[in-house]
């Protein structure tokens, strides 16, 4: 099937593909599992799919934007707009606060690191999936005593 392919001028070259996929799947799948575990509204299914997707969409559109760094500006762009959407979905307002909003922004994280695997820009990607996963695991314990009481009161 290759050499059909290749006589008609397609060149496959898939492994370095899934190689930059499957790195951007494990990095975030520390913070899809922090957020499964904590039981919030995106988890171990969600923040995965959003960095190979972040990935995939740069790898993509390698093709056409080779070279062009406008080109590959609007395409990152787009994915910023895309993945804040994303997240947006994830923040709920009600009458006692807001919820949601480090899932929000955890999603957004992930979507760097897919764009950051994406770009080749590995030693980024390590470091964004870090800081986030560090972030959301120990930081909670900072979280001031009013945000406590809002959420206790939210579910009840």
């Amino acid at each position: 099937m290759t050499e059909w392919l290749a006589s008609l001028g397609v060149e496959l070259n898939i492994i370095p593909h899934l190689v930059a996929l499957l790195i951007a799947y494990v990095l975030a799948l520390p913070i899809g599992w922090d957020r499964e575990r904590n039981e919030r509204s995106a988890g171990l299914r969600t923040f995965p799919l959003v960095a190979i997707a972040s990935c995939g969409f740069i790898q993509a559109a390698e093709t056409i934007t080779l070279g062009n760094a406008e080109a590959t500006a609007r395409v990152v762009e787009g994915l910023i707009n895309g993945v804040g959407f994303i997240g947006g979905g994830a923040i709920l307002v009600g009458k006692v606060g807001t919820r949601g909003t480090a899932t929000a922004a955890s999603i957004w994280a992930t979507g760097a690191i897919g764009v950051a695997v994406g770009l080749g820009s590995y030693d980024t990607a390590i470091v964004l999936s870090i800081v986030t996963f560090a972030t959301l695991k120990w930081m909670t314990n900072f979280k001031s005593e009013k945000n406590e009481n809002l959420t206790q009161k939210s579910d009840l």
